[in-house]
C-alpha cells in the first residue's frame, strides 16, 4: 500500500461532535459545537474541550469556570451543525433550535434536555496551545436519559444513534463489532 505525505495537521478522526452549553443565567446561555474533546483522566474523572479564543463561548466559560458536555445524536445533527457555525453573540440558540435548557445538579450552565448524556464540568486549568485554549475540567456529574438504560443497569447509547465528525462531515455511529476484550476472550468448550 503506497502512502502520501501530508503537512502536519489533525488526523485523529473520527472525533465526537458534542454540544457544549455554558452560561450562568438565561440571558447568557449559549451552545457551541466542539470536536476537540475527550477523556484525560479516570480518577478523578477529567475531560477537556478546546476552543478558539475568538469564539463567544470561550469568554463565557473562562468567566464562569464551568460548562456541560451534551452528547449528540442523529436527531440533534442539524442543531449540532448550527451551533458550530452560528455565533451566540446575536443568536439565542436554545430558542432558535427549540432546545430545552434544564438545571444541572452542580453547575449553573444549562443541560440540553434533548441530549441523551449531559456531563457537568468544572474548569481546573486553562492551557493556551496556539489556535485553541484547552479547558481541562473535572467531571462533577453525569445525567443519563433513562430510555437508554438496559435491564442489567448498563447504558445503551447506540439506541440514541450518536454521531461523530470527520473532515467536515458528520457520520452516524452504531454498528456493533465487539466488546472490550473480545479479541482475547477464551471460547467456551462444548460439552
Amino acid at each position: 500500500m503506497s502512502k502520501l505525505i501530508w503537512k502536519p495537521g489533525t488526523m485523529v478522526y473520527p472525533v465526537p461532535a458534542v454540544m457544549v452549553s455554558c452560561g450562568d443565567s438565561p440571558d447568557n446561555y449559549n451552545i457551541i459545537t466542539i470536536a476537540w474533546t475527550g477523556t484525560i483522566n479516570s480518577e478523578p474523572p477529567m475531560t477537556y474541550i478546546s476552543i478558539r479564543p475568538q469564539r463567544h463561548s470561550h469568554g463565557i466559560i473562562k468567566q464562569t469556570g464551568e460548562f456541560v458536555i451534551n452528547l449528540t445524536t442523529t436527531k440533534l445533527a442539524f442543531a449540532t451543525d448550527f451551533c458550530g457555525v452560528k455565533t451566540g453573540r446575536n443568536t439565542n440558540k436554545f430558542e432558535r433550535l427549540k432546545l430545552t435548557p434544564i438545571k444541572g445538579k452542580h453547575v449553573k450552565a444549562p443541560l440540553i434536555e434533548e441530549s441523551p448524556i449531559n456531563i457537568e464540568c468544572k474548569v481546573t486549568e486553562i492551557k493556551p496551545l496556539g489556535s485553541h485554549d484547552m479547558f481541562m475540567a473535572e467531571v462533577l456529574c453525569i445525567h443519563a436519559s433513562e430510555e437508554f438504560m438496559r435491564k442489567d443497569g448498563s447504558y445503551d447509547l447506540r439506541k440514541a444513534e450518536p454521531i461523530a465528525y470527520s473532515h467536515r462531515n458528520y457520520y452516524a455511529l452504531g454498528k456493533y463489532i465487539g466488546h472490550f476484550g473480545y479479541s482475547v476472550k477464551r471460547k467456551k468448550k462444548l460439552k
